[in-house]
């Protein structure tokens, strides 16, 4: 009896042993996407789990952008940090003055030993995530940039035709006046920080600060305070008081203006493409920002190109040697083309290669939902610039809350633009200062 117990706990531990040896390593990976972004998230590990045997990813969400971030730094502080960290583009300058605490995606990618070839990637989406000498830093993961959605019905009844957006801001205003007769609301936009000023700018080839945007140092400064923006801030202003345009509040709320037929357009994030596809009761067409030739820098007096927003993928620093490989095994499989169109495809993102690119295409995805492909003929209009491959600024968060301000001053009529944006810069340059002191 005693024989059999023994010999029954032996084969136990054996085959214990056994599964411990083989087990998967796990690798945790934080996040501040919710619903159905959540539930994209979830299919993306569990996809690359089924996929291998060697890692097992596990998402964790973590209550939003700003949540997880502190969760991350409150675990480092106990050595059970996540091996992945969803980071928001206005962090990333954060993330690179913490070399220690993050591993670059170039050296992460070089100590695996797997291939990676980061001319793939779409310049205008990893640009943003490179260093000065343009190695990637972070993988691009949920990226987007603007586009003017418009109502194709509320167009048609205007007498304008749909299958020609305006171009230009004069031959916007034009239509604008067209479809805001009697009354009606002619336009809105989300996200007013970001297509009003950072988008604008890089659309004109302007700057929005010194150094190369901030890519060159932490002493950059602001340098909003333009001919560029002055003139625009004040044309938005004058549409304002018209009635034309209609202000719905910072962040997204402005959709709802559009999906509900009372805004005729809509400057909002490709990334909307699927909310609005839901809501929207009419037909909607996508067309390219509009530009003033007067102003734009790019090729031939036309428009450079747009920036992104959305999140990255930062890997940090492991304690676990092994993981280093099962991150790098996983930012491989989210780069794969099949696994970047159907993502694509799915949210209205942009993909980060060209061969997702490619792939969706040859699909006809693009002919059978016209526009979808605005943003990234937007983005990789032409080769980036200084002031066209993004904005790298410290306390970034902060100072976007600032341009907000600011902004809502210009539409409520206590500011002139040009005050607004003398402020915006003095302000804005206080914070990377501060910041600037805090990371020497």
């Amino acid at each position: 009896m005693k024989k059999r117990v023994v010999a029954a706990l032996s084969v136990a531990w054996l085959a214990f042993s056994g599964s411990v040896a083989n087990a998967a390593t796990e690798i945790h990976w934080w996040h501040g996407l919710a619903g159905a972004l959540g539930e994209w998230v979830d299919d993306l590990a569990r996809d690359f789990n089924k996929s291998q045997s060697e890692y097992v990813v596990v998402p964790t969400f973590k209550g939003g952008y700003a949540e997880s971030i502190a969760a991350a730094v409150a675990a480092f502080r106990t050595r059970m940090q996540p091996h992945i960290l969803l980071v928001p583009t206005y962090a990333t300058a954060q993330f690179m003055a913490a070399p220690g605490a993050v591993v670059p995606v170039y050296d992460l990618m070089a100590r695996s030993g797997l291939k990676f070839d980061q001319s793939a990637y779409l310049p205008g989406v990893v640009g943003y995530y490179t260093d000065v000498g343009g190695r990637m830093l972070s993988l691009p993961f949920n990226s987007s940039t603007p586009v003017m959605y418009y109502n194709r019905d509320a167009f048609a009844k205007a007498g304008l035709d749909p299958d020609k957006p305006p171009r230009t801001w004069l031959e916007f205003e034009a239509a604008a006046r067209k479809l805001g007769e009697g009354g009606r609301c002619a336009f809105t936009t989300s996200w007013q920080e970001w297509v009003l000023l950072e988008n604008l700018s890089a659309w004109h080839n302007w700057p929005v600060a010194t150094k190369q945007n901030g890519y060159g140092g932490r002493d950059a400064e602001l340098v909003l305070n333009s001919d560029l923006q002055a003139h625009h801030l004040s044309w938005m202003k004058t549409m304002l008081d018209a009635g034309l345009f209609k202000y719905g509040g910072r962040g997204n709320n402005a959709q709802a203006l559009f999906t509900s037929g009372e805004c005729a357009v809509m400057f909002n994030s490709s990334a909307a493409y699927a909310g609005v596809r839901k809501e929207a009761r009419f037909t909607f067409g996508i067309g390219m920002l509009p530009y003033w030739p007067q102003f734009a820098r790019g090729p031939n007096n036309e428009p450079q190109n747009t920036i992104i927003g959305g999140a990255s993928l930062w890997a940090l620093t492991a304690t676990d040697a092994k993981a280093y490989k099962g991150v790098a095994a996983f930012f491989n499989y989210l780069s794969d083309a099949k696994v970047q169109a159907a993502s694509h495809q799915r949210t209205g993102y942009l993909p980060i290669t060209t061969a997702a690119y490619e792939t969706t295409r040859a699909s006809g995805f693009y002919d059978k939902n016209p526009g979808t492909d605005v943003s990234i003929r937007q983005l990789d209009l032409n080769p980036p610039t200084e002031n066209s491959r993004g904005i790298r600024l410290g306390n970034y968060l902060q100072i976007q809350n600032v341009w907000n301000e600011e902004l809502e001053a210009i539409w409520g009529g206590t500011k002139t633009p040009r005050q607004a944006l003398a402020a915006m810069d003095s302000r804005g340059n206080t914070l990377l200062r501060q910041f600037q002191s805090d990371n020497r």
